[in-house]
């Protein structure tokens, strides 16, 4: 269970960075909003919602905020709508990429998606063209104060199926289902889980070795990435260790 992600390395160190933006607690209160309308509001019945409220305490929005949304999403408070649409295109240079939204207008949420890959250098696809490229996972991101070893015990014995050292914390990577399980154990253990999620990752990776195209990659993941229905891009991009330090 070793390994090295390039592409979750940047996704770690840019959410770093996000927690700088507002935008980014708007995101997360829309997910928590979801999950409890179609699941219920009962984070313990609803392993979806457990996940989300998680996903937004380890970003420290405020109790309080949290609640509130799931009371909308209940319908306990008045709230919008919203749908979960996913829309499957390309990058610049063949990268697949799978983009999760939450949206009240499908038809607004469809044609601004089309208008920013076409406008830089992308493209649309239809449905099931690019998803099979993709695998839903639970990813748990670990804090190096505790050990490999240690973290690696508890994994095996929690559904864990891989480790990746990925120079600031641990990347543990499970089946979906496993992931509230395995995060439990890990903390009973007095491991720190930095926080948890369940992205969509590629099951074959695409070299980037000129900075140049990376840039324009990564120019349109962020444009994508700033628009207000978008939850979450997952891409096939692998970057050379030198383009990584030329985009840091």
């Amino acid at each position: 269970m070793s390994g090295h992600s390039k592409w979750a390395t940047i996704k770690h160190k840019k959410g770093a960075a996000d927690q700088k933006r507002a935008k980014v607690f708007a995101k997360l209160i829309k997910q928590v909003e979801v999950a409890a309308r179609q699941g219920g509001g009962d984070p313990d019945a609803n392993p979806t919602l457990r996940t989300m409220y998680q996903k937004a305490r380890d970003n420290s929005v405020p109790l309080d905020t949290i609640k509130k949304a799931v009371q909308r999403g209940t319908g306990e408070l008045e709230g919008v709508n919203y749908e979960d649409i996913v829309y499957e295109g390309y990058a610049p240079h063949g990268i697949a990429m799978m983009i999760e939204t939450l949206s009240d207008n499908r038809n607004r949420t469809g044609s601004e998606m089309r208008s920013l890959l076409t406008k830089n250098g992308g493209s649309l696809a239809e449905p099931g063209a690019v998803s099979w490229q993709f695998e839903r996972k639970g990813v748990l991101s670990v804090s190096k104060d505790a050990s490999e070893d240690d973290v690696m015990m508890v994994g095996l014995e929690n559904g864990a199926e891989d480790l990746q050292d990925l120079e600031e914390i641990w990347q543990v990577t499970c089946e979906p289902t496993d992931l509230n399980g395995l995060r439990d154990a890990l903390e009973e253990a007095g491991i720190k889980v930095v926080e948890s999620d369940t992205p969509m990752l590629p099951t074959n990776l695409v070299p980037i070795a000129d900075a140049s195209e990376a840039k324009a990659i990564m120019a349109l993941v962020d444009l994508i990435d700033d628009h207000d229905d978008v939850q979450a891009i997952h891409v096939n991009i692998d970057l050379d260790e030198s383009v990584m330090a030329e985009l840091a």
